[in-house]
């Protein structure tokens, strides 16, 4: 009968073994859920880490420059990009618009919004000015108030532009805040 207590009584792994295996356990474990938990993490931070990253919606393409008449008489361009909102991508959205001018090998760009309260600014019948339909306000072909008695607290918002491959006519599209003297870009 001893041999059979002896078969029967298995001895217990010394306390440091014990240890070392659930510290092992626990560090699997811990690591296996770093994954999910990073990647959980990025998705809720990821509309902060996307607006700190600069909110320059930088170039986009408006037209080829065959579309412009070289006679300096503006033309009305939709402005399509890519938006970026929270978690969401809108791939070609109308952004806005602007008139495109072409005299010569020069090209000009201005945001059609009026800077006194943002209405859209109208080429008069003539093409010889814009207009904003709303105030009344009077502006010149290269943008620059023409009337004095216009409230237009500055001239139309210019835009940068690029000729890029030959024929590509690019512009840096922003907004800008209107009612002020001072051009203030609208994040």
């Amino acid at each position: 009968m001893p041999e059979r207590e002896a078969v029967a009584a298995k001895p217990e792994p010394p306390a440091r073994r014990r240890f070392l295996t659930r510290l092992g356990a626990a560090a699997a474990g811990g690591l296996s859920l770093l994954a999910p938990l990073w990647s959980g993490l990025m998705v809720v931070f990821d509309p902060l880490l996307r607006r700190r990253s600069g909110g320059d919606p930088g170039m986009v393409l408006v037209t080829k420059l065959a579309a412009l008449p070289g006679d300096g008489v503006p033309r009305k361009f939709r402005v399509m990009a890519d938006r970026v909102d929270a978690w969401n991508t809108r791939p070609r959205v109308p952004v806005g618009a602007v008139y495109l001018r072409r005299s010569g090998n020069l090209v000009s760009a201005l945001n059609v919004l009026c800077p006194h309260a943002g209405c859209f600014v109208n080429l008069t019948q003539d093409r010889s000015r814009f207009v904003c339909p709303c105030h009344n306000s009077s502006f010149d072909l290269s943008g620059v108030v023409n009337d004095p008695s216009s409230p237009s607290p500055r001239s139309l918002d210019t835009l940068e532009v690029e000729v890029r491959n030959g024929d590509e006519v690019w512009i840096r599209f922003r907004n800008f805040r209107p009612g002020r003297p001072e051009k203030t870009p609208i994040a």
